[in-house]
């Protein structure tokens, strides 16, 4: 369904029962609702949740923003490096602002909150803009942006700002995906082909928009270091990390540990970017568990 928050429309999905304590799943850079699999959701309503989980602005089947047009990710890539300022289209904050929106137009006054990656970035603008509407937060694979923390390798950065050889194509950008997925996913818990190659294909027929993954790239690079923010952070806070991240080192998740007052962190053997099924209990653990804190 469409909802409209902020001033723009956002596609947005409940489950669970009106009654259950509200969750709201906010996913990363690129990445639509679909992102996270119905049955990790279900095992999340099975746990008394109301989840909701939603499209971030600019991709899935939310409001697009095309009139504000495509970054040079190269150029953006250079300032970035050199510790320039990057303008960015709309910032993390704008979609922290969104998601509060969100929860207004939908009636509920607080909720916990999962963010993954970008997401988690989100999640924490959130926690410290619009503090009485987080109950807890679980961070998972996300960072405080500090430029001291170690970065992703050289290659890992070529594969996020390449293209498929056909865009045109579906199963080409299908194909690059999963070359991407394979770059930065978990080497303990490598993913079937067939599994890989299902779920992308059914996210890419859904909605393809490499501009606002653009976009959204450079409002990551132009939100730039959150940790003096974490001081404020008051919430409950579950931290979710692999140890094997070639995209956002496990460094990041022990930096949001301790700099976010009495977080919890979970370190992963053979976990990389992204949510392996064989992890989702643990997951819902600990979201269960940093719920049950608050």
């Amino acid at each position: 369904m469409q909802i409209s928050a902020n001033g723009i429309a956002l596609e947005v999905e409940d489950h669970g029962s009106p009654g259950g304590e509200p969750l709201v799943l906010i996913m990363g850079l690129g990445m639509q609702l679909v992102a996270w699999h119905p049955d990790f959701v279900a095992m999340l309503v099975a746990r008394g949740f109301r989840v909701i989980r939603f499209d971030n602005r600019d991709i899935g089947l939310s409001q697009r923003f095309d009139k504000l047009g495509v970054p040079n990710l190269a150029i953006e890539s250079v300032k970035f490096a050199l510790g320039m300022k990057i303008k960015a289209p709309y910032t993390v904050a704008d979609m922290a602002d969104d998601t509060a929106a969100l929860l207004d137009a939908m009636g509920i006054a607080s909720a916990h909150i999962c963010g993954a990656s970008m997401g988690g970035m989100i999640a924490q603008q959130l926690a410290v803009r619009h503090p009485k509407r987080v109950k807890s937060l679980t961070l998972i694979m996300t960072s405080s942006g500090s430029r001291k923390l170690p970065g992703p390798t050289l290659k890992v950065r070529s594969a996020l700002i390449s293209r498929p050889a056909d865009a045109n194509n579906v199963q080409s950008v299908i194909e690059h995906y999963v070359r991407l997925y394979r770059l930065i996913g978990s080497p303990g818990y490598p993913a079937p082909e067939a599994y890989l190659q299902e779920r992308l294909g059914m996210s890419v027929r859904r909605s393809y928009r490499p501009a606002g993954t653009a976009r959204q790239m450079i409002a990551i690079a132009a939100d730039g270091n959150r940790s003096p923010l974490l001081a404020q952070i008051r919430q409950p806070t579950q931290i979710i990390h692999g140890k094997a991240d070639p995209l956002v080192p496990v460094a990041a998740g022990e930096d949001l540990a301790a700099k976010i007052a009495g977080a919890e962190i979970d370190l992963i053997a053979g976990m990389g970017h992204d949510l392996p099924v064989e992890l989702w209990p643990r997951f819902v653990a600990g979201i269960a568990g940093v719920a049950v804190r608050a």
